[in-house]
């Protein structure tokens, strides 16, 4: 994929979110199911770190559960931060901050090997390009420790005829379907609050297949230890995998 494009597709996401932060976070007040599984299957150890923690739900989880493990939550979104702040308060063991996975340096500035484990749920499959999602496993994986946990999801909205029918040609963002790689889908957003007209976005998302999840993890230095599906009617919105640092 061209830098060009890589840079639109970005851009296309970062604006959504700049645009309906408060809205977006009414939708996620609550963890997934499959989220509240990977929550319980964690050792409560050591530093955690949050790759795209978006309000802080799953935050609120952590110290709901009494973890006793420190939680860092990075996004680039400072909107939805700042509502992940607002909803925390004060607690020593759960911290925030800016990063964005499209910058090559988003990982500056944590120390390499001292995470016992990363979390990505519903963020990978907005990273364009192959070769961007690549690098910032190979990033995640230089924060682990020997035996890192590395717990993510991915959007499976094949499986859902609504969501299947969002679908918008490329056109609309000025781009064409040879501009793009397999899987890649460009999906409208809608919301509305009482006594308010819709409001209606667009976001760039990745579909991944098994396939493609097992060579990454490959690349970059992990082994998947356990997949399974969760989420939304039939439990098959959400693809989880749990990868371990090998090597």
């Amino acid at each position: 994929m061209k830098s060009e494009t890589v840079d639109t597709l970005l851009s296309l996401n970062q604006r959504f979110y700049e645009q309906f932060a408060g809205a977006f976070a009414q939708t996620r007040r609550r963890i997934q199911d499959g989220v509240r599984r990977a929550l319980g299957m964690l050792p409560d150890e050591g530093a955690w770190v949050d790759v795209g923690c978006g309000s802080g739900a799953l935050a609120q989880a952590w110290i709901r559960a009494g973890r006793a493990s420190r939680y860092l939550g990075l996004d680039f979104s400072a909107e939805l931060l700042a509502e992940a702040r607002k909803q925390v308060g004060a607690n020593e063991r759960v911290k925030f901050r800016v990063a964005n996975m499209g910058d090559e340096h988003w990982a500056d500035g944590l120390e390499k090997g001292a995470f016992r484990g990363a979390l990505a749920f519903a963020a990978l499959h907005h990273v364009p390009s192959a070769a961007l999602r690549l690098r910032v496993l190979r990033q995640v994986r230089d924060l682990l420790g020997p035996d890192g946990w590395f717990v993510h999801s991915e959007w499976q909205f094949q499986h859902s005829p609504k969501l299947m029918a969002r679908r918008l040609d490329w056109e609309r963002v000025g781009l064409s379907e040879t501009d793009l790689e397999p899987g890649d889908t460009l999906l409208d957003w809608r919301f509305a609050l009482p006594g308010q007209a819709e409001q209606v976005g667009l976001r760039y998302v990745h579909l991944f297949s098994r396939e493609e999840l097992a060579e990454l993890a490959a690349q970059s230095g992990f082994a998947i230890s356990e997949t399974y599906e969760s989420d939304g009617d039939g439990g098959r919105l959400g693809l989880y995998q749990v990868w371990r640092a090998a090597g």
